[in-house]
């Protein structure tokens, strides 16, 4: 791979790892926390405020790599990442379950996996696109594993 190449990859790696950072940290502490919050009480409310990212960006997925195609890739990744902190922001300032769910949904709603893979084929010669979308998607175990150690950690040292 060329250096424009591996530094593309690492660039890419390193945004869809954030994305899934997002989904997986709140994973291992969120049912306890969910407990103080007004209808944390209700397990149906925890189950959607859990599921509300992935299932958001099940959903968008499709139309955010048409949009990808349409407009561009970077504008398209620029977008689910303005989301993204907009989300987060909500969640994390939320008062109940209920503005959790908001924050999950509009996290979920920058759904740039389709782009971020379809911008590393963009960058990538043919002959190592397999080892670009390789790394790319090895994020995703190394992040899971990153957050099963993390949130605990982080939860007691700042909360979520």
């Amino acid at each position: 791979m060329s250096p424009t190449e591996i530094r593309a990859t690492i660039g890419l790696a390193g945004v869809y790892g954030l994305r899934m950072l997002g989904l997986f940290i709140i994973l291992p502490v969120f049912a306890f926390y969910a407990e103080d919050l007004p209808g944390g009480d209700n397990y149906t409310l925890v189950g959607i405020a859990l599921g509300a990212y992935g299932l958001t960006q099940a959903i968008l997925q499709i139309p955010f790599g048409w949009l990808s195609d349409r407009i561009g890739r970077k504008p398209v990744i620029y977008l689910g990442l303005i989301l993204f902190i907009i989300g987060s922001f909500i969640a994390a300032m939320a008062t109940d379950i209920y503005w959790v769910i908001i924050g999950r949904v509009i996290q979920g709603a920058g759904a740039i996996s389709a782009a971020v893979m379809a911008l590393a084929a963009d960058l990538t010669r043919e002959e190592h696109r397999t080892k670009a979308m390789a790394t790319i998607g090895m994020t995703i175990g190394v992040v899971f594993a990153i957050s099963l150690i993390a949130a605990p950690v982080l939860n007691q040292w700042i909360g979520v």
